[in-house]
């Protein structure tokens, strides 16, 4: 992607060397401040950026709560908002959060946690299976958690900087990633670790 053309010098350029703005199409040359040139280059960068579509959808704005509240309604998820602000939900039985994080309120995290725990002396190995799935795979990232008790608890996240803002549909891929791959690594669990429970059944 080019943004700025090369400019060729010669006798003929006398006028730029000078510092002149290029001339406008039926009018003279005039010096633009700096605001106009920043607003010029603004919208150039945007338009080769968006594809020049107008599309409001398609500009990043700032990820909010409200949104991933409304993601949640428009898709037909049941959610709930804890005591703290939090996000959360239940997908195929596991608690997934969606949190706005950072010192602005710019960062998602999608987290998980496995609906079983794991007694302490399993933690090895579940260290060593959430290893190699995190030097397998982008998403999500997994990891432990163990409680006073000794239980150990298998959480997976997926976070991302959203600083310079997100569009719906990046939101709706992210938020979709965060869910489906976390879902992926717990039914991974669920073969590894089946349930006495419904083994008796």
């Amino acid at each position: 992607m080019r943004f700025f053309g090369s400019r060729r010098r010669d006798s003929a350029d006398d006028g730029d060397q000078a510092g002149n703005s290029p001339q406008a199409p039926g009018g003279p040359r005039r010096d633009l401040d700096d605001d106009e040139l920043r607003a010029q280059v603004e919208g150039v960068l945007l338009r080769e950026l968006t594809g020049g579509m107008d599309d409001p959808s398609t500009i990043p704005t700032p990820l909010t709560r409200e949104r991933v509240v409304e993601w949640l309604s428009e898709n037909g998820f049941s959610y709930f908002v804890d005591s703290e602000g939090d996000v959360g939900g239940l997908w195929h039985g596991w608690l997934f959060y969606f949190l706005i994080v950072g010192d602005g309120s710019e960062v998602l995290q999608v987290r998980g946690q496995w609906h079983r725990d794991l007694t302490i002396e399993r933690l090895e190995e579940i260290l060593e299976l959430c290893n190699e799935w995190n030097a397998e795979r982008i998403w999500p990232k997994t990891y432990v958690r163990v409680r006073d008790n000794g239980a150990v608890l298998v959480y997976t996240e997926v976070t991302v900087d959203l600083e310079h803002g997100v569009t719906d549909d990046q939101l709706d891929q992210l938020l979709q990633c965060g869910l489906t791959t976390g879902s992926m690594f717990f039914e991974h669990l669920d073969e590894t670790y089946p349930d006495p429970l419904r083994a008796a059944q």
